[in-house]
């Protein structure tokens, strides 16, 4: 029974609220707080309760019309806050715009004044988007004075130059939505500091109060006369910055029941106003912001845009013209390139680009000298001159030398940005031209820092593609210079054919297999064909499928490529190769090393002081050569490598051309590494490891890494076994090597003013017999040794060695019998000492060749 008559009385109290709803608001008024109204709303409202589920927030909501989520309790205005502040960055960098929702404005006005007023500044508080928040001031500003229209102008242009209005919101009602009442670009109005009412406003910084508009002279009544409206009364006001700066100016016209405007209404206005204003300071940083935020993805597109676009110099401008077009938003764009090849005084153009922004991005190619004396040419060519960046307004312009305004196809240019491209060095390489605003506005000064940032890429840009085109160029030519020599370096064919139907004697005719092998028997053709018998001996020409013509032609051409040097010339490399001929298959080394790699080897030897200049490496970095500038570090060794790949890939030459991919690496690897093995840096390096392994009694030598140490052991022994040769042979080259350095030495007390080492010094030459003992001790002695203990079949070695020592002290042990020479002799046991300590310093030095190492014995 209660139940039912409490139903009853809510049906009389519903039907009696619907019937008094002045009632209903006076009551409303009086005891319900703010945040129960705000509850209310958001239950009533579907929208409300979506945005609270998304937020995920507590507190209650409440959607008005001008667009964004008022909340109650601390929590969900700062949850919503930071979602609302993603939201807008996010819409804005894609170019969305969020439409604000109308409803429920009407509710506000259930509100008291005060409440009201800080329900309409939370309406603006967290609002960051420009175009939204000077629609929201407008239209609360309307609601608070209960005016019919408003205007909102922004302040443009630099400090103190060319300030004025821009109609951001002109002539807007409470009852139109904020898509209608932004206005096309092409119809903004603007109003100088000074002129009219609102620029009045904006340079006094004081409000105008105006009962009836007509009896100011600064109305201008062609507007009312366009829109039939009759503008009455007039409240403008200035908008301030925290540093008392003018960031607009807003306006209201034609209070409710043609009331005038009191002294009431201006104070809520101005209040509201600086609330405003910081409300605009903090959309206009944002702004600020989000446009440098999409100028750089643009730049660090572009500067992508340099890694894709390097490699034509046309295709890149193209680019930088159409990203300079999306950053300005201009007409027209003009790229000019200047010339690098005529003098800096002279400051000519190359090439000239130029792109009409509004004909679908159409790119024209004039010649220079045809568009030299036009309007844009002479404004380039002032920035070619000043190296400065030009802003210009043609019109105004004083030294345009009265020059017409348009060009040939009547193009009128109003105002220009002139801005020169400069590379790593300062110098000027190019200019850009923005011309005129898309909006048919004057460039503003972000767009003057925007271009200065944009050139700078441009700069890089540009650098890089000519100099990726000046190497081009250079790598070009250096394929013509290759040609040129690979012709010079491969032997005639007149020779080729001359050995190719040549008999090869036998090998034991040449004594091949023997130690005591002595080329100076045979002249240079001879000793080709001592080569190819040392090939055909290994039947490289049947297991490796090698073109018998291409073998002759391959050792004749190394052979030319040998320098005439007194020492390190052919036969040296014939040497060499001979004695690893006959260690592997004579001392029986052959049992470790696979057919393979014996063809690599041979062909290392052969090759491993190509292009030999007579000279050591540390004489290469002292005169600053550019090999020492090609290689840091086994200098000479390097470029031997190189000459014998060059070679090997010349077609005429290719010996190893029938091998599958996998077997010419490891012919490749294996030449490089035997050559390298020269460098008796390397060698004192390894020599620790290998005598490790000897002294273990290591037996594995097909192991990759073993095999690799011993190979390199198996090099040295056979650069330096001139000491193993029979006296008579060792002698005579002991004194070629000798008269190779004091050649080194002679240019460098004659050329470079400075004393030559004793080992190359000429006016020491008699100390060659203990020089020659302390390298067989420091470096010879220790390889052969080892080997010897690796195989019994390198006894002879072993023995050539010592015996040739014997004859090196004897003749010590003469010369300082006799006294000869000008220099003091030390007794032979103290130097031998010397020596000794001196090995263990230059087992860890820097030394990088046979030269080096000897040198700091004496």
């Amino acid at each position: 029974m209660t139940t039912l008559l409490e139903k009853d009385e809510r049906s009389q109290v519903e039907e009696f609220l619907k019937k008094e709803m002045n009632f209903l608001k006076t009551w409303v008024q009086k005891n319900v707080s703010l945040d129960a109204i705000d509850y209310w709303i958001k239950e009533c409202d579907p929208q409300s309760r979506r945005a609270e589920g998304e937020g995920g927030g507590g507190g209650g909501v409440v959607v008005i019309g001008g667009g964004s989520t008022l909340t109650s309790g601390v929590q969900g205005r700062d949850q919503y806050r930071n979602s609302l502040t993603a939201n807008i960055y996010d819409n804005m960098l894609s170019g969305k715009k969020k439409k604000a929702p109308s409803k429920q404005r009407e509710a506000l006005g259930l509100l008291e004044e005060s409440q009201l007023f800080m329900e309409l500044l939370r309406d603006i508080a967290n609002e960051l988007d420009v175009t939204e928040l000077c629609y929201k001031i407008l239209i609360n500003v309307l609601m608070l004075t209960q005016s019919d229209r408003g205007s909102l102008f922004l302040v443009r242009g630099s400090k103190d130059v060319d300030l004025h209005l821009v109609s951001k919101l002109f002539d807007v009602r409470q009852d139109v939505s904020i898509e209608d009442s932004i206005r096309d670009e092409k119809d903004v109005l603007i109003i100088p500091f000074g002129k009219g009412i609102a620029g009045a406003v904006a340079q006094s910084k004081k409000s105008v109060k105006l009962n009836d508009v007509y009896l100011d002279k600064r109305f201008n009544k062609e507007v009312d006369q366009q829109t039939g409206y009759r503008t009455k009364s007039l409240l403008c006001l200035p908008i301030l910055n925290a540093d008392d700066q003018v960031l607009g100016v807003a306006q209201i016209i034609n209070k409710a029941n043609d009331q005038s405007f009191t002294e009431k209404d201006e104070e809520k206005f101005r209040k509201y106003l600086a609330f405003a204003g910081v409300g605009l300071t903090n959309a206009q940083l944002f702004e600020m912001c989000v446009t440098e935020c999409k100028q750089n993805e643009m730049l660090l597109s572009m500067a992508r845009g340099i890694f894709v676009d390097q490699m034509n110099l046309d295709r890149l401008v193209l680019r930088i013209m159409t990203d300079a077009q999306g950053l300005i938003q201009c007409q027209r764009c003009i790229f000019y390139i200047v010339n690098p090849t005529v003098p800096a005084k002279t400051k000519e153009f190359l090439k000239i680009f130029d792109m009409h922004c509004d004909k679908n991005n159409v790119i024209y190619r004039p010649r220079p000298s045809t568009v030299a004396n036009t309007l844009t040419t002479s404004y380039a060519t002032r920035v070619l001159q000043s190296n400065t960046l030009q802003v210009m307004d043609v019109d105004q312009d004083e030294g345009s030398d009265h020059r017409p305004k348009t060009d040939a196809s009547g193009y009128l240019v109003r105002n220009l940005l002139s801005v020169p491209i400069l590379n790593n060095e300062e110098k000027v390489i190019g200019v850009v031209q923005i011309i005129n605003k898309a909006n048919g506005r004057s460039f503003t000064e972000m767009d003057f820092n925007s271009v200065q940032t944009f050139t700078l890429y441009c700069g890089l840009c540009v650098h890089n593609c000519q100099m990726y085109e000046e190497v081009s160029a250079l790598m070009a030519r250096q394929k013509v210079h290759l040609e040129t020599l690979s012709y010079h370096a491969i032997e005639t064919p007149e020779e080729t054919s001359k050995l190719l139907k040549s008999a090869i004697l036998k090998a034991s005719q040449y004594k091949l297999y023997n130690w005591d092998f002595d080329d100076s028997v045979y002249d240079d053709f001879e000793s080709c064909k001592v080569v190819v018998r040392m090939f055909l001996e290994m039947e490289v020409v049947k297991k490796f499928s090698v073109d018998y013509e291409t073998l002759c032609r391959w050792t004749l051409s190394v052979k030319k490529n040998y320098r005439p040097v007194t020492y390190h010339n052919w036969r040296h490399g014939l040497n060499v190769a001979q004695t690893m001929f006959t260690v592997l298959f004579t001392g029986e080394m052959n049992q470790y090393i696979s057919d393979l790699m014996r063809f690599a080897l041979i062909v290392a030897c052969l090759c491993h002081d190509l292009d030999h200049r007579g000279t050591n490496n540390a004489f290469q970095s002292e005169v600053e050569h550019p090999l020492a500038m090609l290689y840091c570090t086994s200098t000479l060794e390097h470029h031997h490598f190189d000459q014998c790949v060059f070679l090997l890939n010349s077609e005429a030459t290719a010996i190893f051309q029938s091998l599958n991919q996998d077997e010419y690496k490891i012919v490749l690897n294996t030449i490089e590494n035997a050559i390298l093995a020269t460098d008796l840096a390397l060698y004192f390096k390894k020599k620790g490891k290998f005598s490790e392994l000897v002294a273990k009694k290591e037996t594995d030598w097909k192991d990759p890494a073993k095999n690799e140490l011993l190979r390199s052991m198996m090099m040295t022994a056979c650069d330096v076994a001139a000491i193993c040769k029979p006296w008579d042979i060792q002698q005579k080259t002991a004194h070629l090597v000798a008269s190779e350095f004091f050649e080194q030495g002679d240019i460098e007390r004659d050329r470079l003013g400075k004393e030559p080492i004793a080992l190359m010094d000429r006016k020491r030459k008699d100390e060659l017999p203990k020089m020659q003992v302390g390298f067989i001790d420091a470096v010879c002695l220790p390889i052969y040794k080892l080997l010897f203990q690796i195989n019994p079949k390198m006894e002879q070695m072993y023995k050539g060695c010592m015996s040739n020592r014997e004859h090196w002290i004897q003749l010590t042990d003469q010369e300082n019998k006799t006294g000869g020479g000008n220099h003091h002799h030390q007794p032979y046991s103290a130097s031998i000492a010397k020596l000794t300590r001196t090995v263990h310093v230059i087992i860890n030095s820097p030394a990088t060749n046979c030269t080096d190492v000897i040198s700091r014995y004496i």
